[in-house]
């Protein structure tokens, strides 16, 4: 059943801001609480709230009236409040990472397409703790890039396993594609105080490295994956949703070409080709290429961009011909 707010506030960034005339999804009808009364709405479909539920300030059950089946269409998000929208998000990101590294949050998984800055923003966090536990000798965080074996994550999950460690596994995918290894990430991510992971089989490379068959894993993981867990199917599935289960899921929310292409804008305008010294209109066109060509190219990302910047680097009077042979499809 749908609502519409007639006399109601909900805080945006510590703001009372009136919701007057905008119409939800209700989720639980008037209640009172500590600070007064409040309605629960799904507010997804509103561009510029929450993508979750909401409680929405109201004076009782005559501040807001049940809507028809057919109701106005929801306002389209506008550029200005996707930009907002994915800047906040990385900014949880990075406040994310940071519980990680202090060993706040035991776990987490973050989900996105290829070359939007997931790996970036979580190492640019990690290395700011590098020259302080250089010095201390003890903390540390590892990158894991590529495919893996089971007895591989093992072992890695090993020589990482002290207490502060972070491990991060970026686009380390095959990881979630064997029972084996999920069932070893299962055991080292458990909710249970103390985690122990054994390795059951008699195995020369775990003799030879010094590895014994169980151990306990103190430190902290970090997955940095293309895949929508949610969208998994089959056997597979369950698994994900168990390690799912034991970690913290945040899905960066770029799904289409238009957010993609948003956040390359917001990057460039935050400084992502300063060190190139290209005058403001050549930056201008590179956007403005990659933005023309977006469904001709190979793949629309932050990398792509940052390889038309190498050619107008290279060949500046003819790197538009240069990128149509190197970063797009042909036909």
């Amino acid at each position: 059943m749908n609502i519409e707010i007639i006399d109601g506030e909900y805080n945006i960034k510590g703001k009372p801001t009136p919701m007057n005339g905008l119409m939800f999804p209700l989720v639980e009808e008037f209640k009172i609480g500590t600070g007064g009364g409040y309605v629960t709405v799904d507010a997804r479909p509103v561009a510029g709230l929450p993508d979750r539920n909401i409680k929405i300030r109201v004076a009782n059950a005559d501040a807001y009236k049940k809507a028809g089946e057919s109701t106005v269409a929801p306002q389209a998000e506008t550029d200005e409040q996707t930009i907002e929208r994915l800047r906040e998000r990385f900014l949880m990101l990075e406040d994310m990472t940071k519980a990680v590294k202090k060993g706040d949050v035991r776990a987490m998984i973050v989900s996105g397409p290829p070359g939007v800055g997931k790996s970036h923003g979580i190492e640019q966090v990690l290395d700011r703790y590098k020259t302080m536990e250089a010095l201390g000798g003890e903390k540390k965080y590892e990158v894991v890039k590529g495919a893996m074996s089971p007895i591989g994550l093992y072992c890695k999950l090993y020589k990482n396993s002290a207490k502060g460690n972070v491990i991060v596994f970026d686009d380390c995918d095959s990881v979630f594609n064997d029972e084996l290894s999920l069932n070893i990430l299962k055991a080292a991510l458990d909710s249970k105080k103390t985690r122990t992971i054994h390795w059951n089989t008699d195995s020369f490379k775990l003799r030879n490295e010094g590895v014994p068959d169980q151990f306990k894993f103190e430190a902290s993981a970090i997955f940095v994956t293309n895949l929508k867990f949610d969208k998994a199917k089959g056997k597979i599935r369950e698994h994900l949703q168990a390690l799912e289960s034991r970690c913290h899921y945040m899905d960066l929310t770029i799904d289409t070409d238009r957010e993609k292409m948003l956040r390359i804008q917001q990057i460039v305008g935050d400084g992502m080709l300063n060190d190139y010294k290209f005058a403001k209109e050549v930056v201008a066109d590179i956007v403005d290429f990659v933005d023309i060509n977006k469904n001709r190219l190979r793949e629309l990302s932050l990398r792509t961009v940052l390889k038309v910047a190498d050619l107008a680097k290279a060949f500046p009077t003819r790197w538009e011909a240069m990128a149509e042979n190197t970063v797009m499809r042909r036909g």
